[in-house]
């Protein structure tokens, strides 16, 4: 088989076995969903400056890629977007079931867009909590971006939490039931941050300081706070996420 045919079936395969789409890949390494199905078409392979993110996103190592060793799971960079619908609980006693399901699906649909607006990759919906992230270049402010356009065009007020750091993508759960998910410190401080976020910022969108030490001046940040969260053992640098100058 010719190498771009072998390298283009490898990322296929376990692109599909992660549960992503073409355009998850594009997103998370800034390119063309065309550039994605030219390699898994075997067209063309990918550029050498793209193969050690493109495999760990794909949980596989270089030379896996290239056909040559078995794969292996990996880590990477990129924020982690964590948001929760406000009174979800509460609306959710008034309703039936039916339309409760409805109603989140309005919602999750918006903030969904958002996300893709700037090439973020949903990963799960749980209830009325929304995960994501944003990896490749400039992940940092894409998911700022993402969070304020959130705010402004999903119809229910949200608290969102943005936390960069290295993450594990992968299955998780009975291989028969499996989905796509993120995990590690990165997620789980993430989730712990939005909390304190929906009960003390008021513009209810918080990121911490590994965020906001790559944003630029086009973002106002308002002021610091160092937050005490249970299980971590020093405090957490959060900053509200103001808008754009």
């Amino acid at each position: 088989m010719p190498v771009n045919e072998r390298i283009g079936r490898q990322i296929r395969e376990q692109r599909e076995k992660l549960g992503l789409k073409q355009h998850d890949i594009a997103h998370a390494l800034q390119i063309s969903p065309q550039a994605v199905s030219k390699w898994e078409r075997g067209e063309n392979a990918p550029d050498i400056s793209l193969l050690i993110p493109l495999a760990k996103l794909l949980g596989v190592s270089t030379d896996s890629l290239l056909g040559y060793h078995d794969e292996f799971p990996d880590v990477f960079e990129a924020t982690v977007f964590f948001s929760v619908v406000e009174g979800y609980a509460q609306k959710a006693q008034t309703m039936p079931a039916k339309a409760v399901a409805t109603w989140a699906n309005g919602f999750f649909f918006q903030l969904t867009e958002a996300i893709l607006h700037s090439d973020g990759i949903p990963v799960k919906y749980m209830g009325d909590t929304f995960l994501g992230f944003f990896s490749g270049p400039n992940h940092q402010r894409r998911s700022v971006q993402a969070a304020l356009y959130a705010g402004e065009v999903v119809s229910e007020p949200l608290a969102i939490a943005l936390h960069s750091g290295e993450i594990y993508l992968g299955t998780i759960g009975h291989p028969d039931y499996s989905r796509p998910d993120i995990m590690g410190d990165t997620v789980n401080l993430t989730f712990m941050t939005m909390e304190w976020i929906g009960r003390n910022l008021s513009g209810r969108i918080g990121a911490t300081v590994t965020v906001v030490e790559k944003l630029d001046q086009s973002i106002r940040i308002g002021s610091q706070h160092r937050i005490e969260l249970r299980g971590i053992d020093h405090p957490v640098e959060v900053y509200e996420i103001l808008g754009v100058n």
